[in-house]
């Protein structure tokens, strides 16, 4: 049975392109159901398929799983032959930290810098706040690309969950113009070169719905 993920508007729903990027780029078939944000009948729909009245979520059969890393973590456990983890048991460690960090922090950053995927290229003012996010994100990246990541681009060398988990980061780094680091954004140019990435960003592009509040910053 095919993998049936929900998600909110690809411009918007940064919790959503974790999932989808990495069930795109690990080429496994799954269906998507896209509910724009912010209509009156948003959340009745979100709510047919996630108790939380949220999205992104995946359903596999009966079963329905809600929570980006708790989607990537079923798809891993259904999928052990795409090594969506890392291999090695330290740098899987390490990864699922990561992970678990970007799921709960930098609120600083997601607060100033909300998620759009279409947004032109523009700097914006950042707190001493979001400054130390973007400091500890850049440690946090040449960290592992260091002690796991040499045999490629990416966080852990190969694309893996840790990667989809901090997609949107690049893209947060990338249209409001944060400077960071030759090494940051190297790593950055490798997401974006993904297909499943550009795949994402041309289906934003061409979504009717707009939502003033995220257009405006």
């Amino acid at each position: 049975m095919t993998l049936k993920l929900i998600v909110a508007n690809k411009a918007y729903s940064s919790w959503s392109l974790r999932p989808w990027i990495l069930l795109a780029h690990f080429k496994i078939p799954f269906e998507e159901v896209v509910i724009p944000m912010d209509r009156p009948e948003t959340r009745a729909a979100m709510l047919e398929y996630a108790p939380t009245a949220k999205c992104p979520s995946l359903h596999d059969g009966k079963i329905a799983v809600w929570e980006s890393l708790a989607i990537i973590e079923y798809v891993a456990e259904a999928y052990p032959e795409k090594a969506i983890w890392p291999k090695g048991k330290a740098a899987r460690a390490h990864a699922r930290s990561l992970s678990s960090e970007m799921h709960a922090g930098f609120t600083a950053l997601r607060q100033a810098c909300p998620t759009n995927f279409r947004r032109k290229v523009k700097a914006v003012p950042l707190s001493d706040e979001v400054r130390a996010d973007v400091a500890r994100i850049e440690a946090a990246f040449a960290h592992a690309r260091a002690t796991f990541g040499k045999a490629g681009p990416f966080l852990f060398g190969r694309f893996s969950a840790a990667d989809a988990m901090f997609a949107p980061v690049v893209n947060r780094f990338h249209v409001y113009d944060i400077p960071v680091g030759k090494p940051t954004r190297a790593y950055m140019e490798a997401i974006m070169a993904l297909p499943a990435w550009k795949a994402w960003i041309a289906d934003a592009e061409a979504e009717p719905w707009r939502v003033e509040k995220y257009e405006a910053v």
